[in-house]
């Protein structure tokens, strides 16, 4: 069973960046698509970003284009999500998700979830 693991959330002000990590052992994640999705307070849970497997498709959310970026680093079996300019509107806890050999974003499902990491953004 795929068992991942995000990491880098925090408080950041207003404009700030955080770099977001989803990894996992025992498996190659440069198979799977990976998914960041977020869910804040009283809101559903929404889909950010989505990376297709191998050369995949990348997909946004519009509310996120133009200030985070989806990439994988397949030597540290890793796939992060740089967010940029990032907003009050950006709290949330940012789970990612993972299905096996799905080379198109979003795939129908997902066969598994992270725990999750806050992301805080407050001045």
């Amino acid at each position: 069973q795929l068992q991942l693991a995000e990491s880098g959330g925090g408080l950041v002000q207003p404009g700030g960046s955080l770099r977001l990590s989803c990894s996992a052992s025992g498996f190659t994640l440069a198979y799977y698509a990976i998914g960041w999705f977020r869910q804040a307070p009283g809101k559903e849970r929404e889909g950010v970003s989505c990376l297709g497997a191998l050369v995949g498709s990348k997909t946004y959310a519009d509310s996120v284009k133009g200030r985070f970026t989806i990439s994988r680093d397949s030597a540290k079996n890793t796939v992060y999500l740089q967010m940029n300019s990032l907003k009050p509107e950006d709290t949330a806890v940012y789970y990612c998700a993972a299905r096996v050999s799905a080379y198109q974003c979003p795939p129908p499902s997902w066969d598994s979830w992270g725990q999750g990491t806050q992301v805080t953004v407050s001045s």
